[in-house]
């Protein structure tokens, strides 16, 4: 029994790797680290930046014009110029996100029917499972759909997407393997016990061969983020206009990793 319980523990924790690494979309990673506090719109009359917490809580930008906290800023042209790139590049970055989210998506679901299809003994199971996963599944993309691929990006909206939608499609999948196991040691049947634990054993080379190869293409994706990232970053530090305490508009933010963000977000700007 402990052996098969371990190799389904093992099971349940590749499917979730298969996961995490489809959170790659996340914009955090070991080469660039970037977020924002701010839930971002993008609109046909231009760009908005809101949040509940902090200042300034409302930022808007169109053609070179910005307007921050209800008050228009005055900008020189050369700072004009400067927003209307930075608008710009918002504008073409959330739809190649959307696109990462997507697959991203994809390749979790990949990785679950993997596990259905190397577990679920009868048809009738295995057609109720690919159903509940089809449909959780098209749910996860409608929510993509609905916030980035309408221009909407929601802080932490993306790794809430992960870990809600593809973390209640795991734990279904593990209560339901877990449960043959459970059933097949109370049998005191020793085949179905080692046919499981067979199983549990080739599900890591099923998962290499269907997830790994399109995980590694998306994390190649999300990297390549990272310059258009960094040049918003340096457009920030550019801008020669000032918010109204004297701070300069930062709306992404060069983070050292998710451990420092607090540290980063109170580092002192260097004047």
């Amino acid at each position: 029994m402990r052996p098969l319980i371990t190799a389904i523990a093992l099971a349940a924790g590749l499917v979730l790797g298969a996961s995490v690494q489809a959170e790659g979309v996340h914009l955090h990673n070991d080469k660039c680290s970037f977020g924002t506090d701010y839930d971002v719109r993008v609109q046909p009359d231009g760009v908005s930046f809101e949040r509940d917490d902090g200042t300034p809580g409302q930022v808007f930008m169109h053609d070179g014009a910005l307007r921050v906290d209800g008050r228009d800023v005055a900008v020189s042209a050369a700072d004009a110029a400067r927003l209307r790139e930075y608008e710009g590049r918002v504008r073409r970055l959330l739809p190649e996100v959307a696109a990462i989210a997507r697959e991203g998506v994809d390749i979790g679901f990949g990785a679950l029917t993997t596990v259905v299809a190397t577990f679920a003994d009868q048809p009738a199971e295995r057609s109720r499972l690919t159903a509940e996963l089809n449909a959780q599944h098209r749910q996860a993309l409608a929510n993509v759909d609905n916030g980035l691929g309408q221009g909407v990006w929601r802080k932490h909206s993306v790794e809430d997407l992960m870990e809600h939608q593809v973390g209640d499609a795991v734990s279904t999948l593990v209560s339901t393997v877990t449960a043959q196991a459970v059933k097949a040691a109370l049998s005191g049947d020793q085949r179905q016990v080692a046919a499981l634990e067979a199983r549990a054993g080739t599900l890591d080379k099923a998962i290499d061969r269907e997830v790994d190869a399109r995980a590694d293409r998306l994390g190649e994706r999300a990297d390549a983020l990272c310059p258009q990232l960094a040049r918003l970053d340096e457009l920030q530090q550019q801008f020669q206009f000032r918010l109204r305490d004297g701070s300069r508009l930062a709306l992404v933010d060069r983070q050292a990793g998710h451990d420092n963000e607090a540290s980063a977000k109170t580092k002192p700007e260097a004047r």
